[in-house]
């Protein structure tokens, strides 16, 4: 299958060639695309330096719209499987044979990378993951699937779900939305077990306050969903 890489970038200039290099020496088969967006960093400059394949948004759209911008670009390209993959380092390239293989197998249509399955690896604060349970769990209640890692970014989707998420995709801290989002369009999701690392360089845009706001809001946004969301086609 054709499989590309989309990696969402904002300020990543400490992260972002020792990610695509890492990517690009693990797994030479795939595609990749940097998402950048609009950073205030020269992140940018230096994809343009080293040759990288990236985009570069007019404007800071947040992770959804980068996202979103690389779920059209892989459709419009032809891709079978597309792959979300941080600029920040903490995602393993030498997991996506594991992610995209359900997918393959047909078993699949959205496949997410869990840290929490095996518990190794980098865990991530425990506020983070006294919000990620409430999403799970809420996600339980919603969608009928056992979900560990809403939050998890690290995840791929079969070529039915590119183009879904081409029209429909969440612009605010999308990950736990995109789930029930496609259990509603009748969707398969799966999780398989990974190791994240810890951030090497830079700053996450999710604190303490932002991360109680966060648990709050998106757990209301899959409520809603769920009462009025309607299934895609």
């Amino acid at each position: 299958m054709k499989v590309l890489v989309i990696i969402p970038a904002y300020n990543e200039a400490l992260n972002i060639v020792n990610t695509v290099n890492t990517l690009k020496s693990t797994c030479p088969e795939v595609d990749y695309v940097v998402v950048n967006d609009c950073s205030q960093d020269n992140t940018a400059a230096i994809c343009k330096e080293h040759g990288f394949n990236f985009l570069s948004l007019p404007i800071n759209l947040g992770i959804g719209g980068g996202m979103q911008c690389g779920y059209r670009y892989a459709f419009a390209n032809g891709y079978d499987i597309a792959i979300q993959f941080d600029g920040d380092g903490q995602h393993n390239a030498e997991y996506i044979k594991d992610l995209i293989a359900p997918i393959e197998a047909g078993e699949a249509d959205l496949v997410i990378g869990s840290r929490f399955i095996n518990k190794e690896g980098f865990q991530t604060s425990s506020m983070r993951r006294l919000g990620i349970n409430v999403l799970g769990l809420t996600l339980k209640i919603c969608g009928g699937v056992k979900i560990t890692d809403a939050t998890s970014g690290f995840r791929a989707v079969s070529r039915d779900v590119i183009e879904f998420f081409s029209h429909h995709y969440a612009q605010d801290y999308p990950e736990p939305e995109a789930i029930i989002a496609a259990r509603v369009s009748g969707f398969r999701v799966k999780e398989v077990p990974v190791v994240m690392n810890e951030r090497t360089a830079g700053v996450s845009s999710i604190n303490t306050f932002k991360s109680i706001y966060y648990m709050i809001k998106v757990t209301l946004a899959i409520i809603i969903y769920k009462l009025v969301g309607k299934k895609w086609r």
